[in-house]
């Protein structure tokens, strides 16, 4: 079980701090209101993609037997995870879009959530081969991957929130950018992972 409680960390902390819409809004609310207005729009996640993880967990159901299948997505995860890290590597820091700046609400992080297609990616693409692998060891198992990942996912943009009310130059802070940078390396190095097994379960290694 410890082994997908640090997956988890693995894909939630560089989830949580990787410049993207939801981010930018939590950021956003923080630097025109405060913290409390940031926080609300950092727990928006934990409202969103409990049914793209329901969906994910019944696709997995009606693809146990298909490991071929399985193997193709596990691939396609592996190029997700490995473009997320690449990105990372390319990370200059937060990059404040004036877009952002109109006021924004908890409905509005919701929507912005809801229509973003990267939660589905992720949860198609990365987190069904390994919640299917987490199954394959007991239930314990992929609870532990769902609740340490959004724990790191929220509690990053929330302890990002807590920073930008506090200093509202850290996001320009070289610290910022390097911490990007290195948890990039960790998921090219974690895509690894991914492609190994998608190529076992096409039956390739």
């Amino acid at each position: 079980m410890i082994h997908f409680l640090v997956i988890g960390i693995i894909l939630g902390l560089p989830a949580g701090l990787t410049p993207g819409p939801l981010l930018a809004l939590v950021i956003s609310e923080t630097l025109q209101h405060n913290m409390q207005s940031g926080i609300k729009v950092a727990i928006v996640p934990l409202l969103t993609d409990i049914p793209i993880i329901l969906l994910t967990l019944l696709i997995l159901a009606e693809l146990s037997g298909f490991h071929h299948i399985l193997g193709i997505i596990s691939l396609t995860g592996g190029c997700v995870v490995l473009f997320m890290g690449w990105q990372g590597l390319r990370s200059e820091g937060f990059v404040r879009d004036t877009a952002a700046e109109a006021p924004a609400s908890l409905t509005k992080g919701i929507l912005a959530n809801v229509l973003n297609p990267h939660p589905y990616l992720f949860w198609i693409a990365v987190g069904a081969p390994i919640m299917h692998k987490a199954m394959a060891v007991n239930i314990f198992a992929l609870m532990a991957f769902i609740g340490t990942f959004y724990t790191m996912l929220v509690g990053a943009k929330i302890v990002l929130a807590v920073l930008v009310g506090k200093s509202k130059l850290f996001l320009s802070s070289s610290v910022y950018g390097y911490t990007l940078r290195f948890l990039g390396l960790v998921l090219c190095v974690f895509s690894l992972f991914l492609f190994h097994e998608g190529f076992k379960l096409l039956g390739l290694i």
